[in-house]
């Protein structure tokens, strides 16, 4: 139970560090958009729980950057807004991870062989087990 969060607390201070001078809300945005195409502005309030408003002045903020695209509805229903990651947008997100990703090597690289196996024997099993139990969550 301890380690888990450990792990991913390492993980997320290093995503946030290389967030590309966004502020912590826009990269959430991001990640939130990147997570879930086409997302609407109510999925990503309640992601950060914030309010519609805010929200509304974060995505505009990421759209005038070229990291986001807003669509509207077809039907015509201003209220009803789509997000989609810009070739930009998915660029910031990708280095972030390309950064995470070589920290957590080099951290992980200083184990033994046998307890970097056991390590990836492990994280597989966790990922057989949770896996099907989160996509069926709501």
């Amino acid at each position: 139970m301890e380690s888990v969060p450990l792990a991913a607390g390492f993980m997320r201070r290093q995503m946030r560090g290389h967030r590309g001078g966004l502020s912590m809300a826009q990269f959430r945005t991001l990640v939130r958009v990147d997570r879930e195409p086409q997302t609407s502005l109510s999925a990503v309030a309640e992601h950060l729980g914030s309010t519609l408003p805010t929200v509304s002045r974060i995505v505009t903020g990421l759209v005038d950057k070229g990291l986001v695209t807003r669509r509207g509805d077809r039907n015509g229903d201003r209220r009803r807004m789509s997000l989609t990651l810009t070739v930009r947008g998915i660029a910031v997100l990708s280095r972030a991870r390309r950064e995470t990703q070589w920290q957590m090597e080099q951290v992980l690289g200083e184990l033994s062989q046998r307890k970097r196996d056991d390590l990836l024997s492990a994280m597989g099993i966790l990922k057989d087990v949770f896996g099907p139990l989160v996509s069926r969550m709501p």
